[in-house]
């Protein structure tokens, strides 16, 4: 398994609407993709500054690709994002995922795949 890690800014103010956007318009895709594990969602405020990750998993490096492109460290945008973010990062990161753990479930890793 595989997490896929995207950052992004944009003024605190614009944060609410940046987030109601994504999760119309981007998780959807993101979930729409076979091989697409689950979507996390996560918010930071920092003075003027929000901050926005989206933390996807993945079963394989073609899952991502089909999401991605053909070069799947490079960020994937839409139309839409140049009017809330202060800067479009080129690049995202990716993790192996090591173990998985929950509350309701205790350990669950690591992962198959």
């Amino acid at each position: 398994m595989i997490a896929r890690l995207w950052h992004g800014t944009v003024p605190v103010e614009r944060l609410d609407a940046y987030a109601a956007f994504l999760r119309e318009r981007a998780l959807p895709d993101y979930l729409a993709v076979p091989g697409n594990l689950g979507v996390q969602l996560l918010l930071r405020r920092d003075g003027p500054v929000g901050h926005v990750v989206a933390l996807t998993r993945w079963s394989s490096w073609d899952a991502i690709r089909a999401f991605a492109g053909a070069e799947p460290a490079r960020a994937k945008y839409y139309p839409e994002d140049a009017g809330f973010l202060l800067e479009c990062e080129p690049f995202v990161q990716h993790y192996d995922v090591a173990a998985i753990a929950t509350a309701a479930e205790g350990f669950v890793g690591p992962p198959s795949g």
